[in-house]
């Protein structure tokens, strides 16, 4: 098939921009190479295993045979024009996600009929529902030994009854024995044909397999989509035949409104059932006319303004960049207006204007160029300077800059030094390059030691770009043993008043900020500033959003030990000062002596936990959770699989150091894990003594 020509889309109803998301080891890229390969976009399969793919482009992701980038595909089927994410499984990388989620319409979740729900699972689930995402589930590696459709599809509904799944395909057969897959809609028998798959092959259903089994799951599909639609519960209460393209538009609208997630099943490995989801985005999730309107604020009042997809004036946000020492690319999703090559558009964070001077349409990591992009698209740009991950891109005359993308804060840093001295600056302008890539990460120097310290999101993430520095920016280095970031939090709840009095020349400038300062429980929230000012209306605005800025940026500090600052909820409650006494920089400091009182009334010492989930043998569970409970880890449960159990518990992240190679010794090799960040606990005092080098 011959891959169309990329231009302007037009006709925004045509347009699909989808990610695909799941646990590590699920089937992402898998399932992404083949929606390549089927829509003519490349002439040969990616696989992992040979290290072909194209979207696991870096030498890392080759050699790991895992995601670590999001990596951008733009291809069409059938009429309309798809672009693509393919987002990581692990962890470690779940920034990649994050922005990937934030310009996306729909997801692709992808569940192994084998592990089913798995935790990674969830945590991009979820993830979508802050995004008010519309889902597609795929069911994948059916042809596993130990899969099982009805297991997983029980499990989606069960673990996820904020939105009703309904069957849209069921497989032939499982495991060594799978052959196709019946589609419920049209009641047909679909097998894929050629060794590549790439004939879709409709048959009548073979009398042999079950009827009551294939009946019930498409009246469980046509009773669900009933009990949200009235035309459709009024044919199918009467048992009369439902017209298929009232039942595809009516499943279209309620997968729009996250009402409802169809559900398809297959392997991609074995080419089963891939053309089935590609139809169902088609079908099925929205476009950018579906989702019309989006949030963000006026450069020039600070007032909520709203970004219509039908406002002329062009406004885009950069989600994702890939750092280079000549010229970044820069990944751009467009929500309204139109951006041509030559144009000139408004940053709202640096206040520079900037030339567009390439727009790309992007394929991993190659690039084709165009001339014009409208609202509702995906596009690189090359040459944009001064711009980074969450900056707004707008028309000068209308300055609006949109909602940004929230990263998580870094849990485990490393100290990194080159072998030689004379790579001293080169190695320091490398991690920054690593750093400008990936919000994640984060670079500082060790005060006493003059070491570079970078921190990141886990053991792995710090590891591969270890190995980035080595492999991409030929630098010889030697790192230290990872170390967990600790936090603090207030001991008690206080009001404080900072007060700052200086002279700047002739004039002898004050304020006074009450802040009132509570610590709180583990939440997502780790630091909230709140202005509940009452004397408001005799404050100016400029002293308010600095006192805001100054607390918000202060919490961020450290504490009594240096570490930065968790769980706190401040109030600005008073704002005192004269006219021509008191500037915003004088508010800020005042701020600042505040929180410097507040913290020295006492901090409490917190440490990362994460939530571990095992699947591991009968036989070896005892030994696991031996292992676990001497190194703090809470047991949750254990949850029966077949042939398997799920351990499910919380565990300091400083104990999960060597896991990944203590692990296969537990368990003969025949277990697997994953984790991910569950917030702060706060330390024992045996554990802060050890810290510390406290003799009891």
């Amino acid at each position: 098939m011959k891959e169309k020509t990329f231009e302007k889309v037009n006709d925004l109803s045509l347009i699909r921009n989808i990610g695909i998301i799941a646990h590590i080891d699920a089937g992402k890229t898998t399932l992404t190479e083949r929606f390549l390969y089927y829509s003519g976009k490349t002439h040969k399969i990616g696989d992992i295993d040979n290290g072909n793919t194209v979207m696991d482009y870096l030498d890392e992701e080759r050699s790991r045979g895992i995601t670590i980038v999001s990596a951008a595909a733009s291809f069409h089927w059938q009429d309309k024009l798809y672009h693509l994410i393919d987002t990581p499984g692990h962890i470690d990388f779940t920034a990649e996600v994050e922005r990937s989620l934030r310009v996306i319409s729909g997801a692709v979740v992808i569940f192994s009929a084998v592990e089913g729900v798995e935790a990674q699972s969830e945590k991009v689930w979820r993830q979508s529902e802050k995004y008010n995402i519309s889902k597609i589930a795929f069911i994948n590696k059916m042809d596993r030994m130990g899969a099982s459709f009805d297991r997983v599809y029980e499990e989606i509904k069960n673990k996820f009854n904020g939105i009703k799944a309904v069957p849209m395909q069921i497989p032939v057969g499982e495991e060594s024995e799978l052959s196709g897959v019946i589609d419920l809609l049209n009641m047909k028998y679909l097998k894929f044909g050629q060794d590549d798959g790439s004939e879709v092959i409709r048959e009548e259903i073979p009398e042999e397999l079950p009827v009551e089994h294939l009946n019930r799951y498409r009246d469980e599909m046509l009773s669900t989509v009933a009990e949200f639609s009235d035309e459709i519960a009024e044919l199918y209460l009467e048992e009369k035949d439902i017209p298929l393209n009232l039942l595809k538009s009516e499943i279209r609208r309620l997968v729009v409104g996250n009402k409802l997630c169809p559900v398809y099943s297959g392997s991609a490995r074995k080419n089963i059932g891939v053309q089935s989801v590609m139809d169902a985005v088609s079908e099925y999730m929205p476009s950018p006319l579906d989702q019309p309107v989006y949030k963000g604020h006026s450069v020039k009042s600070g007032k909520e303004k709203e970004v219509n997809i039908n406002d002329k004036n062009f406004c885009g946000l950069i989600f994702k960049l890939v750092a280079s020492e000549t010229a970044d690319l820069l990944y751009m999703r467009t929500y309204s207006g139109t951006l041509s090559a030559g144009s000139i558009v408004f940053n709202p964070r640096t206040k520079e204007k900037i030339k567009i001077k390439r727009i790309l349409r992007l394929y991993s990591k190659r690039v084709e160029p165009i001339e014009e992009v409208g609202p509702g698209d995906i596009v690189g740009l090359i040459g944009v300077k001064n711009t980074t991950t969450g900056d707004t891109l707008c028309s000068a005359g209308n300055p609006v800059a949109l909602e940004g993308v929230n990263f998580p804060e870094p849990v485990i840093s490393m100290a990194i030094e080159p072998k030689s001295s004379k790579n001293k600056d080169k190695l320091v302008s490398s991690l920054n390059l690593l750093c400008r890539e990936d919000p994640t990460l984060s670079l500082d120097v060790h005060e006493s030691t003059g070491q570079n310290i970078l921190s990141g999101m886990g053991e792995l993430h710090l590891e591969i770009n270890c190995n980035r520095l080595e492999r991409e920016f030929n630098l010889d280095i030697k790192h230290g043993a990872p170390r967990v970031v600790y936090r603090e939090t207030l001991k008690q709840h206080s009001i404080e008043t900072g007060i700052l009095t200086q002279a700047i020349g002739e004039t002898e400038y004050n304020a006074e900020v009450v802040i009132q300062f509570e610590p709180t429980m583990r939440s997502d929230v780790g630091i909230e500033v709140i202005s509940n000012v009452k004397n408001k209306s005799n404050v100016p605005n400029s002293w308010l959003n600095s006192a805001e800025d100054a607390l918000n940026n202060g919490l961020r500090t450290g504490g009594n030990w240096g570490y930065p600052l968790i769980y706190i909820k401040a109030t600005i409650l008073e704002i005192r000062g004269t006219a021509d006494k008191t500037i915003d920089s004088i508010v800020a400091g005042a701020v600042l002596n505040g929180i410097q009182r507040a913290i020295q009334k006492g901090t409490k010492l917190y440490e990362p936990i994460t939530k571990l989930e095992i699947m591991s043998p009968e036989s070896t569970v005892g030994e696991i959770t031996g292992f676990l409970q001497a190194r703090r880890a809470v047991i949750q449960d254990i949850e029966p699989l077949p042939d398997m159990k799920k351990l499910l518990c919380e565990v300091p992240l400083s104990e999960m150091f060597g896991f990944s190679k203590a692990l296969p010794k537990l368990s003969g090799g025949r277990a697997s894990f994953s984790m991910e960040p569950f917030g702060y606990q706060e330390i024992s005092e045996e554990h802060f003594n050890r810290i510390m080098g406290v003799s009891s």
